[in-house]
């Protein structure tokens, strides 16, 4: 089976490409949560496994926590990472 990891930079407006943002502007919102991703996850119909306690590698100083996709054998991550940002776009407005 397959898991894919989502961390709350994949989805931030604040932070650059280089830095590790994963979507463009238009899908980015500020401050995303892991319970706003892991909800967006189980919306499109995959597991979402929250793990609160990690670190993302390019932001250590900030325990934002990630989401742990499972389940999500038929698409690759980007097109999950891509629909999941949509989510929490469409679920902030």
């Amino acid at each position: 089976m397959v898991e894919n990891v989502i961390w709350p930079a994949y989805l931030d407006a604040d932070i650059s490409r280089a830095e590790g943002r994963r979507v463009s502007l238009d899908l980015a919102v500020e401050e995303p949560t892991v319970d706003e991703i892991a909800k967006a996850v189980q919306q499109i119909g995959y597991d979402a496994t929250i793990e609160r306690d990690k670190a993302y590698s390019r932001e250590p100083w900030a325990e934002r926590g990630r989401v742990v996709v499972r389940g999500a054998d038929d698409s690759s991550k980007n097109d999950l990472v891509q629909a999941v940002a949509a989510y929490v776009v469409a679920m902030r407005e």
